[in-house]
């Protein structure tokens, strides 16, 4: 590990500033993308285009005990995207939830690091994720759980654009904007590349803002640069201006961010990382953390 991550995850607990969580993410892109080559599997993509969002979440936003996973007044994660796996097992390995050592053993069998994370089998997944459009009705469940007990927790829930072409998705969005629970936030990664396409060939959207917006959304007044550390923790200070709720964040993003040939490439969706791939990519990925790390 470079010297200035290793200070950085030496005290995890704080709070960490845009420069910090910038070679914070980094430094995760690098071993999200050693781990999976070395284990042969896939789905670089989603997990790169969200380490920015994941780690300013965990490493300055959330209200979290990682000694007490089930904590009530925790706040919550929801990755509805949860083929992006690799990118939540990654963040909370080093935010302390379990041994880093173990990420070695993402998809293998009897592992605790499932293809689609595993609330049953893992500290800090707060549920259960993969199929596509359910997770931000599990996420509304939970804030409405925190209002009826008078909680104070935040729900977040980070979805990709093919999240949103599930009609549950929808009926979920509906339902939030009719009950309005308290810090429930919708959190957009929005590359605009799915499994086999780009979100125009798959299912346009057109103007999501404009949707969220006509669904009864407090919607941010901009998309916010979601791989720009600055950017994602100024869409905080937004989510704190007020008490109108829902609360959805639109954040451009680039699938497969960090290596020139995987950035905004459908194929890197889920494709394996082979030797001549990681030989090019690695290298991309290590010089913009140590740059990332000499602004310290």
């Amino acid at each position: 590990m470079n010297t200035g991550v290793t200070q950085l995850l030496s005290d995890p607990e704080r709070k960490f500033n845009a420069k910090e969580l910038a070679a914070l993410a980094a430094y995760f892109r690098v071993v999200m993308f050693d781990t999976l080559h070395d284990r042969g599997t896939g789905h670089w993509g989603g997990a790169a285009s969200s380490a920015e969002l994941t780690t300013s979440l965990y490493f300055n936003r959330m209200n979290i005990k990682t000694d007490e996973s089930k904590w009530e007044d925790r706040d919550r994660l929801i990755l509805s995207k949860g083929h992006a796996s690799m990118n939540l097992y990654t963040i909370l390995a080093n935010r302390g939830f379990f041994p880093t050592e173990e990420l070695a053993t993402f998809r293998k069998l009897d592992s605790r690091l499932q293809g689609h994370p595993c609330m049953k089998k893992l500290p800090g997944v707060d549920m259960s994720t993969g199929a596509l459009g359910h997770g931000i009705s599990i996420g509304l469940g939970m804030a409405m759980a925190a209002k009826v007990t008078n909680r104070s927790f935040w729900t977040y829930v980070l979805v990709g654009e093919g999240c949103l072409n599930e009609g549950q998705s929808w009926e979920a969005i509906m339902s939030a904007a009719k009950f309005k629970p308290k810090n429930f936030v919708l959190m957009v990664d929005y590359n605009k590349v799915q499994l086999d396409g780009t979100e125009e060939e798959i299912m346009p959207l057109g103007s999501l803002s404009d949707k969220l917006k006509s669904f009864g959304w407090n919607v941010c007044p901009h998309a916010y640069d979601g791989n720009n550390t600055e950017d994602v923790l100024s869409s905080y200070d937004w989510m704190d201006q007020d008490d109108v709720w829902p609360k959805a964040v639109i954040y451009d993003t680039i699938k497969g961010k960090g290596i020139s040939f995987t950035e905004g490439k459908s194929s890197w969706h889920g494709a394996v990382i082979d030797d001549d791939s990681y030989a090019k990519g690695i290298v991309e990925l290590k010089k913009d953390l140590q740059n990332k790390e000499a602004v310290l």
